[in-house]
């Protein structure tokens, strides 16, 4: 198979064999994700994606970032530790990627603590050439933000807001995910790690959309698990990182959550 093959494109047949088969085409075409991501957050989210079976890369230099990230399947651009290095290379990587037809995803983090960065994120938002193919938001980054909605409708991007459930939309289709731990909230940079999981998926599925979904069903599936055997925060991580190497069909098909929506054209796609 290759990666524009189709699997699904419609989020109403979002099916656990179409996750599953997602998952074994990643394994196969073993898919680099460039991550320009915050200093915290590199080496669980190199560990995640090798884990998952996807290769990571990591440089942030302006002379060489460009070329890291045209040469990827995807790009994960998280706006943690937005120092001057990573304003530098984030325009240069963009460029490189979707000069080279690759999906992005963008991850403000925090961007709801700090006003320089809910400005760049703006910016970012609006390079028409340069536009992010996914953007990943808690609840408190798409309100600093403001109505991304427009957008998302109009198909600019497709959107994920990670919450209790997680949704995902584009255009006018939406769909809730209840997969998850609550233990994953005292592990740093586990949601930094699942836009580079969205990054990993995209490269291998032709739809933003399906590539949220699935990526979120995976890890949030794959911590569930995780979670039964772990005495902690300490242990979470180790279990999590062999069950997404291990994760099955019959996992997938007994676990998956799904939670119907209405049309995002009547709902606004914010968390309650």
């Amino acid at each position: 198979m290759t990666p524009s093959e189709h699997v699904s494109h419609d989020l109403a047949f979002l099916k656990p064999r179409d996750i599953f088969r997602a998952l074994e085409r990643l394994r196969a075409h073993r898919p680099r994700v460039h991550c320009i991501t915050n200093a915290v957050a590199q080496e669980l989210t190199a560990n995640v994606l090798l884990a998952l079976g996807a290769i990571p890369s990591m440089t942030i230099a302006p002379e060489e970032v460009e070329s890291f990230a045209r040469s990827a399947d995807a790009l994960l651009i998280n706006l943690g530790t937005l120092d001057d290095v990573r304003r530098q290379s984030i325009p240069l990587a963009l460029a490189g990627a979707k000069g080279a037809g690759r999906p992005v995803i963008l991850d403000p983090v925090f961007v709801d603590r700090s006003p320089v960065r809910l400005a760049y994120a703006r910016d970012l938002l609006g390079w028409d050439h340069l536009r992010p193919d996914l953007v990943k938001v808690n609840g408190a980054e798409l309100a600093a933000l403001g109505d991304l909605h427009a957008h998302v409708r109009a198909g600019d991007y497709a959107l994920a807001v990670t919450g209790d459930p997680d949704l995902v939309m584009s255009g006018e289709r939406q769909l809730g995910l209840a997969n998850g731990t609550a233990l994953l909230s005292r592990v740093t940079a586990t949601g930094c790690a699942v836009g580079a999981v969205m990054g990993a998926f995209a490269a291998v599925l032709d739809d933003p959309l399906i590539a949220a979904g699935t990526a979120l069903s995976v890890f949030n599936i794959a911590a569930e698990q995780a979670a039964t055997v772990a005495q902690g925060p300490g242990s979470l991580m180790p279990a999590l990182l062999d069950r997404l190497h291990g994760l099955s069909a019959d996992d997938i098909s007994t676990h998956l959550r799904l939670v119907p929506q209405p049309s995002a054209t009547t709902n606004s796609g914010e968390p309650s």
